[in-house]
């Protein structure tokens, strides 16, 4: 019986990438605005991660990079030239997509955390995980096979705030016991503190991962 819940690579930049990258994109960004953002397509050189390059009135001097809802969001001033944009750009999400790989979880480490979680908030279960992996899955968050107690995480997950983690796995320990969606999985779901925090999260990310 299964139980399913729907919801790096690191890269060299020449001045070919860049310009296939970023020159056509940003020719038209304006930059009298007070903010503005310009989406560059997902592509493989990112992680397969759509680009935003936010500028804004408000920033005159620092440049940040980071991840939001899976797009890779980088701010800059109002003011920056496009050919500073096409320079800073690949390194900003060269270091985004470094920091993302040292804080990636192993398969060792992700079933350790599992137990940890079961132990906290489902004391009383009898029943244990007998894996606990990383699995590319587009269309759920997570999945679980009660027959040999395997769950399976998106790899999508990997990097993502540990409260979200921490939900999805706790959602997936349930289901070895409790096969379906009804009151008693509610119930102990409740436990877990951060739900409506997880939850927010996850309709986020999937709403910037369709473009909304």
């Amino acid at each position: 019986m299964s139980a399913e819940f729907g919801l790096e690579r690191r890269w060299r930049v020449d001045n070919y990438i860049q310009d296939e990258l970023f020159g056509a994109n940003l020719a038209g960004m304006r930059t009298k605005t007070k903010k503005s953002t310009e989406r560059i397509p997902p592509m493989e050189v990112s992680g397969g991660a759509e680009i935003k390059v936010v500028r804004s009135s408000r920033r005159s001097r620092s440049i940040s990079a980071y991840r939001e809802h899976g797009s890779i969001v980088i701010q800059v001033p109002a003011h920056l030239s496009n050919s500073k944009i096409q320079e800073v750009i690949p390194e900003m999400v060269e270091k985004v997509l470094a920091r993302e790989a040292r804080e990636k979880i192993s398969d060792n480490d992700l079933f350790a955390r599992a137990e940890t979680l079961q132990a906290r908030y489902l004391p009383e279960f009898q029943v244990h995980a007998a894996s606990v992996k990383w699995r590319n899955m587009d269309e759920r968050w997570g999945s679980c096979t009660t027959v040999d107690r395997t769950i399976r995480i998106s790899s999508r997950l990997n990097g993502s705030p540990d409260y979200v983690l921490d939900y999805i796995l706790v959602h997936e320990l349930i289901h070895l016991e409790i096969p379906d969606h009804g009151e008693n999985f509610h119930a102990l779901l409740a436990r877990y503190e951060r739900s409506e925090l997880a939850n927010s999260y996850l309709e986020g990310y999937e709403a910037g991962a369709r473009g909304q």
